[in-house]
């Protein structure tokens, strides 16, 4: 394209999307998912678990508050107490043995008192993360990939809709944390006055109110951010999972072979068991023929099974190979329309003819017999 004197170059590959084939049109196969899932690929928001671990937490902080907070008091009442024994004894067992040993108690004592609460929640966001992605333990994703050490790469990173998007979700939250914080603070601006008039734990349970209600509010809104960016984190999977129209045909030769090799096979197989059969006329006793589109060759022997079996059948083309084979080693071809349809559809190739037939081809046998001078003999 010429502008102003100067020839401006586009080269459009670069804003082609990946994939041979062309554009990816196709939805995603079942197996193509399930790749993408053993190596770690999966369409999952990665902050909605983190926003309902928080959410839970505040809640959980919020009815359980009088517990907790009596819990810590009681705590810092043991340990304050240890510390006026210490004062008592002249400090004569003061030693940093002794102030470790008061540090660890209180220690623990406050976490029997906060682990429950966070292990509700983490166990909150492992549920949500499972009903996410499902069950599937893998390490793949923690695999190197030497690729992303590639710089071209890197400015596709930092320049793609994903990046794009985290920006503005990171915008989002900052704001909504910032408005909250000032509305809560806002409407609490005369009792923060109010503190230094207040006693050291009427203080820590208003600030820890305070605190509790914001984190509520707060990550009630983030859940909803978090819900929105799993959805987008659907789409966008659903997107990035498409296929051309080429991987979807190499994928298939890929699962069930090659078409065109099947049908070479199943050629082969074909004519395989045509050669059988047809090597089963001769031994047959009679071909009853429609005449022009169906012949059935019967053979019956007493000492092999009680009934008549059907040793070859064909349909037009099949049935005059089957005919010139009876003609050419002096099997007796009986006309006999019906009888030929009701045996082709109704018995295969091996299969004994059904009680129904008994008659009808007991008649055409007989026939047969009588004028080779032979005795049909049914059991």
């Amino acid at each position: 394209m010429r502008e102003g004197g100067y020839l401006l170059r586009y080269q459009l590959q670069f804003f082609a999307k990946d994939g041979p084939g062309g554009e990816k049109t196709e939805e995603a196969t079942p197996k193509k998912l399930e790749d993408a899932r053993k190596e770690g690929q999966v369409s999952k928001s990665k902050d909605l678990g983190n926003f309902v671990m928080l959410f839970f937490l505040f809640l959980i902080l919020k009815i359980f508050l009088s517990y907790i907070g009596g819990g810590l008091l009681e705590s810092f009442h043991i340990i304050y107490g240890r510390f006026s024994d210490i004062t008592a004894d002249q400090c004569q067992n003061f030693n940093i043995r002794y102030v470790g040993h008061i540090l660890r108690l209180m220690m623990g004592k406050i976490l029997l008192i906060i682990l429950p609460v966070l292990a509700i929640s983490v166990l909150v966001s492992f549920i949500m993360d499972l009903a996410q992605v499902k069950w599937k333990v893998t390490t793949k994703p923690l695999m190197p990939k030497f690729n992303k050490l590639n710089p071209i790469n890197g400015f596709k990173r930092i320049f793609s809709s994903k990046t794009i998007v985290e920006l503005l979700k990171s915008i989002a939250i900052i704001m909504v944390i910032a408005i909250l914080a000032y509305m809560e603070l806002k409407g609490q601006i005369g009792y923060l006055f109010l503190l230094y008039q207040m006693d050291l734990f009427d203080a820590l349970g208003f600030i820890g109110n305070t605190i509790i209600n914001l984190g509520i509010k707060v990550s009630a809104v983030l859940l909803l951010i978090g819900f929105a960016d799993l959805f987008y984190q659907k789409r966008k999977f659903k997107e990035d999972m498409r296929m051309t129209k080429q991987e979807v045909k190499d994928e298939y030769k890929n699962a069930e072979g090659d078409p065109q090799i099947k049908g070479q096979i199943r050629r082969k197989m074909q004519q395989a068991s045509m050669r059988r059969m047809m090597q089963s006329v001769p031994k047959a006793d009679v071909v009853i023929t429609n005449p022009t589109h169906f012949a059935v060759a019967i053979q019956y022997d007493s000492k092999v099974a009680s009934a008549p079996i059907v040793v070859a059948k064909g349909q037009d083309f099949l049935a005059q190979k089957i005919k010139e084979a009876a003609k050419e080693h002096n099997v007796e071809i009986v006309e006999n329309k019906p009888l030929a349809r009701a045996l082709y559809y109704n018995v295969d190739i091996g299969g004994m003819v059904p009680p129904e037939l008994y008659q009808a081809v007991a008649e055409v046998l007989a026939f047969v017999y009588k004028v080779k001078n032979k005795v049909y003999n049914p059991e």
